[in-house]
């Protein structure tokens, strides 16, 4: 043990049995939240607690392959998600390969869901998962949500469908913006980097961070590595253009294709 303790000492300054502190060493029992804190006391980590409690809970779902998520379709996995949007209040979405899908138009949705369904081999579905994710998406136009995009320049000529659907997507972005809950930024690709582009990742308040890989997506609830990927996404704020200046980089990569 990195405090020095033995199990018996440890079990003494806990106040439980030597064959408690075995049993959860040897994962034959899972402790509850109180026995992490007082654990972690005992060992002078109090800090840590919140964290281990965190992975302890979420060990089972944190990390879900695609295909498991996507067994039956892609509509299940718009839907779900549909609480957690109706509850938080502040929306951080960084994304450096597609745009983020809370403000996806229908072309520009199927397009990618079927490139996605090809790929992985689920069933086919996406007529009912892209009107799955357009409705999921009322919370933009509803409700008290507020909602910070940061998206690579890349993504806006990252062709996802045909000239129409990205013209039209990219048009809608130009839309959306004008709306006060939601401030998009667009990093530009001459930016000077002070954090490299990442995995696209969306934070909803301070609860938790959803971060899409391409065969899996991990679910991060640790309160560490959520004030990190904060950390990460103001600084990716930071670098990015908003306002006209980000209408200015949308409006030349509308010109690209039309």
């Amino acid at each position: 043990m990195e405090a020095g303790l033995s199990a018996k000492a440890l079990s003494a300054l806990c106040g439980w049995h030597p064959a408690k502190t075995s049993r959860i060493e040897n994962v034959q029992a899972s402790p509850s939240n109180e026995d992490i804190r007082v654990w972690c006391r005992a060992c002078g980590a109090d800090e840590q607690s919140p964290d281990i409690i965190a992975a302890a809970r979420t060990a089972d779902s944190m990390y879900l392959e695609w295909r498991r998520t996507h067994r039956t379709g892609m509509r299940r996995a718009q839907e779900g998600v549909v609480p957690l949007y109706e509850r938080t209040r502040l929306f951080r979405v960084y994304c450096s390969t597609v745009v983020p899908g809370l403000v996806q138009t229908p072309g520009y949705a199927a397009a990618l869901m079927s490139s996605i369904t090809n790929f992985q081999g689920t069933p086919d579905d996406v007529t009912d998962a892209v009107a799955a994710r357009m409705a999921r998406s009322h919370v933009i136009r509803e409700g008290d949500h507020r909602f910070s995009l940061i998206v690579e320049e890349s993504v806006l000529y990252f062709r996802v469908g045909d000239a129409e659907v990205m013209a039209d997507q990219l048009d809608y972005l130009l839309a959306v913006m004008a709306l006060p809950s939601v401030s998009i930024g667009v990093i530009p690709a001459a930016a000077e980097r002070t954090v490299w582009p990442l995995e696209a990742f969306n934070m909803y308040d301070d609860e938790q961070v959803f971060v899409e890989l391409l065969t899996a997506a991990v679910t991060v609830t640790s309160p560490s590595e959520i004030a990190d990927y904060g950390r990460a996404f103001s600084e990716l704020a930071r670098m990015a253009v908003h306002g006209s200046a980000a209408r200015t980089l949308i409006a030349a990569a509308i010109a690209t294709v039309r």
